[in-house]
């Protein structure tokens, strides 16, 4: 094999790596029964197919060979675990298990683990503050950083909770399975919130040198997709719609150079119409049902902005409406910090800016970093200056993510520049 091919191949492994590893790791969790076990079956197959792919060349289907040659590795992890140390009898018999099952895997047979491994971690005997992050960390791939940081938490708390969920799934013997339908209501909220956090870290990564993890949001749509097969439910449709409308977008979101493009500046002749289609149609008929939830609110929020061709045709008065109602549901700061600069564009900016300074003054929000980059940018029109710096560079302070963090240094830039 030339260098090139070399070459070639490691961006494949790669990209493959970055695409269907937390598909691979999903279906032997599965088939293995063990989160470690599969987590270490999973690299061995990827170091293998380094290997082998480089004399045989890469096989028809790569992602079901990475899986069996996961799954026989994990056989002779545990054969050489044997070797050293008895082990315990279910876990002799779980080897024999992997040892007869058959080695083709189809496509349809490991389409739907991600979404089984999914609603595992959402069991309701585990913790509910522990679900939504063993799940991102399991089944999405998150680091234990980019968790905390989404809840707020410190790493250490995070990581003491992810290690605590594993524990339970093991030692209470949860399933890996897709619940019944009439099972499906009680563990549908946190699915849905899974899905939607995976989204907006694709979205807007919470750290690094990228805005977007396309990946990321590609995987949180596919997965809602095949919720709203599984369970037709006005809120599945809802978190769809909403993450195809935002997504719609994406292209238009960053520049060439990876710097982030605020709404009101980018090209909309850039927004995917077929997505926006399809969300909209996915809004009417959430609304149709006449059960209306959070999602489906901030997907008629992101439809309104979809339905402007240019930004000043923004129907901010129905905008904040559709806040007046999601409050209602969902009265959280974020909402309202959302609904507060839907304000500043109905009513003024000293009206937005007086409704983001009351959610600072009593201390919510002060350590999330677009809550002072929205009152520096209101502080910033009304001419307070020196606020205005303060602001941003607060925000500077609380964000790492770099694209971010160079949108806010221009800020300060454009700042100076105008004294």
């Amino acid at each position: 094999m030339t260098s090139r091919q070399q070459t070639e191949l490691e961006n494949q492994i790669t990209i493959l790596y970055q695409t269907e590893s937390r598909r691979v790791l999903a279906t032997l969790i599965r088939l293995l029964g063990d989160f470690d076990l599969a987590e270490e079956a999973m690299q061995e197959a990827f170091t293998a197919a380094a290997e082998q792919w480089a004399e045989e060349g890469v096989p028809k289907h790569p992602r079901a060979w990475l899986i069996s040659t996961g799954r026989f590795r994990a056989v002779d992890l545990i054969r050489r675990r044997t070797h050293f140390r008895k082990i315990q009898p279910e876990l002799t018999a779980r080897v024999e298990e992997i040892v007869h099952h058959n080695a083709d895997l189809a496509d349809h047979d490991i389409q739907d683990d991600q979404l089984r491994l999914i609603f595992t971690c959402c069991h309701p005997a585990i913790d509910p503050r522990v679900q939504i992050p063993l799940t991102l960390r399991e089944v999405c791939g998150l680091t234990t950083d980019e968790i905390a940081s989404a809840f707020l938490t410190a790493p250490a708390t995070m990581a003491q909770r992810i290690v605590r969920g594993k524990s339970k799934i093991r030692d209470a013997g949860i399933p890996y399975i897709i619940p019944s339908e009439a099972d499906l209501p009680q563990r549908l909220d946190a699915v849905l919130s899974v899905i939607y956090l995976v989204f907006n870290e694709g979205y807007s990564a919470s750290g690094g040198e990228s805005h977007l993890r396309p990946a990321l949001s590609t995987e949180a749509i596919r997965l809602g997709r095949l919720m709203l097969d599984l369970l037709p439910d006005p809120e599945v449709m809802g978190l769809l719609a909403l993450m195809l409308l935002h997504e719609s977008r994406r292209t238009a979101r960053q520049s060439a150079d990876g710097d982030i493009i605020l709404l009101d500046d980018q090209d909309r002749t850039l927004w995917d119409q077929h997505l926006i289609t399809e969300g909209q149609q996915l809004v009417g008929r959430a609304f149709s049902s006449g059960q209306i939830g959070v999602y489906s609110l901030q997907a008629a929020i992101s439809a309104v902005h979809a339905s402007a061709q240019r930004p000043e045709e923004t129907n901010w008065s129905q905008i904040v409406e559709l806040y007046d109602t999601l409050r209602q549901a969902e009265n959280s700061p974020i909402v309202e910090l959302n609904r507060a600069v839907a304000v500043a564009m109905r009513d003024g900016v000293q009206a937005g800016l007086d409704l983001i300074q009351a959610i600072l003054d009593r201390g919510d929000l002060i350590d999330y970093h677009l809550a002072h980059s929205a009152r520096g940018e209101l502080l910033r029109r009304v001419g307070r200056i020196e606020e205005s710096r303060t602001a941003f560079l607060e925000a500077l302070n609380l964000t790492r993510q770099e694209p971010e963090r160079r949108f806010l240094r221009r800020k300060l830039q454009e700042l100076d520049s105008a004294e």
